[in-house]
């Protein structure tokens, strides 16, 4: 992915003398913790004229509306909330979730589940998929559910194609010059490949950037609990969903990943409530499978670098970080880092004039990313076991997070608090809505206050289901892409 965007910008005609060349292991895997990505993806594949008719077969990809949240809580009224991606239709029912969501806070008796006021949850529900017929031209936005070894596959070909020079070769050490720069890459049987700059997508290794310059790691262990995973298939289901689910377990959350071939399943887990080999059987029994299929069972390292531009280094992916999956970041901060990178280096006439503030707005990136997640454990009403509790009290809380809590509790405006902290860049109003709302978080129902004179509930149903008439199933649409 950082290729083809470096590709994109210096291997075409007119641009600065470039050479980019990709190094690749041929045995060194993809952890492959998550399949799903938000709609910034398709953004990416927009962008380099891949359509979705050309690598969506080829990955086993489907389409992703939004994340359907599960047992997250433990009030009966609220034991499931869908996130959905924001489109174009959406811009005229959100101001009445958002207007709605408030009066519940302010102890009014009226409905606030986001599933009602959004039209990704309606075709979700319903198994649509997110191109609408010619006549109705209000897309939704979406991303992807993929085999992620298959898109590694496709991105690079590619870069091949845009003059990226791709190497199958394993690095055995980093070598630095006498001013501490990286020079080279020394590969097995000897070869050193110098360069002049040098990106580090070498996963929790971290090879370049970590082991080798010394690039300091951030831990957010004290704010994200989870540290640990096992993953299983299992077989594709008879009508392909459209939605991640996250179902919370005793010591973590499941995720179910639709693919045309398969669904990808995992559970992350806090290694300090419970066992590699409790969790193995947690999510067996969550899945209803037996021993006979295999599992995995992967070590996650919660935090990001400290800077992720160190000397003549990028890091990028696992070397520069990691935000568990729950809410699919982990490509989005890869394309965001390229993006960014390759801006500044650029203003900079390939100098390290803007390395700083380029540092900082990824940090800041990252840190907006993680207190988002952070909330969905901080918020949670769960009480069934000591991890639910262990982060329902967790005071390891940013002041944005502090800031975006009081707003909801105190019935003030979530919106102006968005936009007084400047972290809508991050998670827009709906996600925070969503998640707030999705959960239940209001005053008990039997203190609810009747609503007001003139505060009739609009239509939203009728207008929602009469667009979704609009749509084709999922599983069609999926059809029209394999015989193109």
């Amino acid at each position: 992915m950082t290729a083809c965007l470096m590709a994109e910008r210096w291997l075409r005609p007119g641009a600065r003398p470039v050479e980019i060349l990709l190094v690749e292991s041929p045995d060194i895997g993809i952890v492959g913790v998550g399949e799903g990505s938000t709609p910034q993806l398709k953004a990416l594949f927009d962008r380099l004229g891949i359509a979705e008719a050309e690598w969506m077969p080829r990955a086993d990809a489907t389409y992703k509306l939004g994340i359907g949240f599960e047992r997250w809580s433990s009030d009966p009224a609220h034991q499931r909330y869908f996130h959905a991606f924001p489109g174009p239709v959406d811009l005229h029912t959100q101001p009445a979730f958002v207007a709605r969501a408030r009066m519940r806070r302010q102890g009014y008796a009226v409905a606030a589940q986001p599933d009602d006021w959004y039209l990704a949850a309606h075709l979700a529900e319903r198994r649509l998929g997110p191109h609408p017929a010619a006549s109705f031209p209000f897309a939704p936005s979406y991303g992807y559910h993929f085999d992620a070894y298959r898109v590694g596959e496709v991105l690079r070909d590619a870069a091949v194609r845009r003059s990226v020079i791709h190497r199958q070769a394993r690095v055995e050490r980093v070598e630095l010059a006498e001013n501490g720069d990286v020079r080279a890459l020394v590969v097995e049987g000897g070869e050193a490949i110098a360069g002049d700059f040098f990106i580090d997508c070498s996963g929790f290794r971290s090879v370049i950037a970590q082991q080798a310059l010394g690039a300091r790691f951030v831990s957010f262990a004290d704010n994200l609990f989870n540290d640990a995973a096992v993953v299983m298939p299992t077989p594709s289901e008879p009508t392909t969903a459209i939605a991640t689910r996250a179902t919370a377990l005793s010591a973590g959350w499941a995720w179910a990943i639709p693919l045309t071939t398969r669904i990808g399943n995992g559970y992350v887990y806090a290694s300090a409530h419970v066992g590699a080999d409790a969790a193995e059987a947690e999510l067996r029994a969550h899945l209803g499978v037996g021993d006979d299929v295999p599992a995995r069972h992967l070590k996650m390292k919660v935090g990001r670098v400290a800077d992720s531009w160190t000397r003549n280094c990028l890091a990028a992916g696992l070397a520069q970080g990691f935000l568990e999956p729950l809410e699919a970041t982990a490509l989005h901060i890869v394309q965001a880092t390229a993006d960014e990178f390759v801006a500044a280096f650029d203003a900079g006439g390939f100098t390290p004039q803007h390395r700083d503030r380029f540092n900082a707005r990824i940090a800041r990136r990252y840190e907006g990313v993680r207190d988002y997640i952070v909330a969905h454990y901080r918020m949670n009403l769960r009480t069934d076991t000591d991890y639910w509790r262990a982060n329902a009290a967790n005071e390891h809380l940013s002041d944005d997070l502090k800031a975006m809590m009081t707003a909801w509790f105190t019935g003030a405006d979530l919106e102006a608090a968005i936009a007084e902290r400047d972290i809508g860049g991050y998670y827009a109003s709906i996600s925070w809505h969503a998640l707030f709302a999705g959960y239940g978080v209001f005053p008990p129902a039997d203190r609810l206050k009747p609503l007001p004179p003139g505060h009739a509930a609009p239509e939203i149903g009728d207008l929602l289901a009469r667009s979704a008439i609009n749509f084709a199933s999922h599983d069609e649409q999926l059809a029209q892409l394999r015989e193109r």
